[in-house]
């Protein structure tokens, strides 16, 4: 039966092709929409990641339970045999040093005299390593007021209304006061390359950024940095691969008080970063199945018409001496066929537009101009394993839905309303 209902599907176009189109846009639509809404909200949990947390921070134990006073004097140190361990150990994710600190910044005058200054929060990341993605992972370009990249050791970027607050251009000298790893007062030059806005005003109020080799010559921390983030390489932050890479390292030191012993938080362990994760996945939760249950009742209602409207075709079935119960069940099977058919063809035109979104995203620069660094330039969907299959749900189950609840009329009408059916 099942090889006879195929040949009929696919021969009678007009019973077969609209179903398949109409269960294959509503697939589509739920498979985009997943990807889309799980991609949108997980973009304020990226912009988190990329500018402090990382997808997973390694730190000492006692830089870990102080995190938010930036205790350089509790910095990693060794860091370069660190990184190797870490990239034999987890190869799948890009590790980067990178050294947070404060200080006091001063313009001088013609005469070398202070002219202004403010207080500062910098961040020493690799801008000069050849190949590195810390300037992209920043955006730094795109948050660009003024000037140019740092391009040469000795060079830093300040943000726009510091830098306006100072009265210093690109170009011009200033200096920078804090203190060593060691707890000794530090003072070093730069040469401002650019500026930046990162359209936060807590940032923009005093922000240096600069190469991590220049901030380690000046805070006196040769090999050494706060703290190393990671990355998975797919760009997406996945909370249970980031906890077990956490526990599986942290396992080696488990008991032991050393406030110098390296140990990785995932970026769900930090701060209040756990309640943002909790939130994303339980909205994307949410808002995606609002969003499957609108399409299922569309394609079960498309089911439902399907089916009374071959009350007509039951009719003449009948009369040719066929069983009710037979009848019911083979129509069930053709709305399996179209439901699976359906279901297959909507998850790939799905999978497929989710996919270039995700590649290419849409360009928002125009809406998020002066807040680039904060505030992701391109939406962009993430297709995750659940929107291989969650297509299925309105498309399958929802159309056979349908079916059946049509088909009971088969039983509850009489063989003669069918027949007056046929007639019309």
């Amino acid at each position: 039966m099942i090889k006879f209902l195929l040949t009929g599907l696919f021969m009678d176009k007009s019973r077969s092709r609209l179903p398949v189109i109409v269960v294959s846009i509503g697939v589509m639509l739920t498979v985009l929409m997943h990807a889309y809404i799980t991609g949108i909200m997980g973009d304020t949990i990226e912009m988190n990641a990329r500018f402090s947390k990382g997808h997973l921070k390694v730190m000492t134990q006692g830089y870990a339970e102080n995190m938010q006073q930036i205790p350089n004097d509790l910095a990693l140190t060794g860091v370069s045999s660190l990184l190797l361990e870490l990239k034999q150990l987890f190869p799948d994710i890009d590790w980067s040093p990178r050294i947070q600190f404060g200080g006091l910044v001063d313009a001088p005058d013609e005469n070398g005299e202070t002219r202004s200054q403010g207080p500062a929060m910098g961040i020493g990341i690799n801008l000069l390593a050849e190949g590195s993605p810390e300037a992209e992972r920043l955006n730094l370009a795109g948050s660009l007021v003024r000037g140019t990249l740092p391009r040469n050791p000795g060079e830093a970027l300040l943000s726009e209304a510091f830098a306006l607050k100072l009265g210093v251009n690109p170009g011009d000298a200033v200096t920078l006061l804090g203190s060593t790893m060691y707890g000794s007062m530090t003072m070093y030059n730069f040469v401002v390359s650019g500026t930046v806005s990162t359209g936060q005003e807590a940032l923009d109020r005093g922000l240096i950024i600069a190469d991590i080799e220049d901030i380690r010559m000046a805070l006196n921390m040769e090999d050494a940095s706060g703290e190393i983030v990671g990355f998975f390489r797919d760009g997406f932050y996945d909370d249970e691969s980031a906890v077990r890479i956490a526990e599986r390292f942290n396992s080696s030191s488990e008991g032991t008080i050393d406030d110098y012993a390296p140990v990785i938080r995932s970026l769900s362990r930090q701060g209040s970063m756990g309640t943002y994760v909790e939130m994303s996945k339980t909205w994307s939760l949410y808002i995606s199945m609002v969003f499957v249950f609108a399409m299922s009742l569309v394609l079960w209602n498309a089911g439902l018409l399907g089916g009374l409207r071959r009350y007509g075709e039951v009719g003449l079935r009948l009369a040719i001496g066929e069983e009710k119960g037979h009848i019911y069940r083979s129509m069930i099977c053709e709305s399996i066929m179209v439901g699976i058919a359906g279901s297959i063809v909507g998850t790939a035109l799905g999978l497929l537009f989710a996919w270039l979104i995700q590649k290419y995203g849409i360009d928002i620069s125009g809406m998020v101009k002066g807040s680039s660094m904060m505030m992701p330039t391109r939406i962009r969907a993430r297709i995750t394993p659940v929107d291989f299959w969650l297509g299925f749900i309105p498309g399958l189950i929802s159309t056979v839905i349908g079916t059946m609840l049509s088909g009971i009329g088969i039983y509850k009408r009489q063989t003669a309303s069918l027949f007056k059916e046929l007639e019309v």
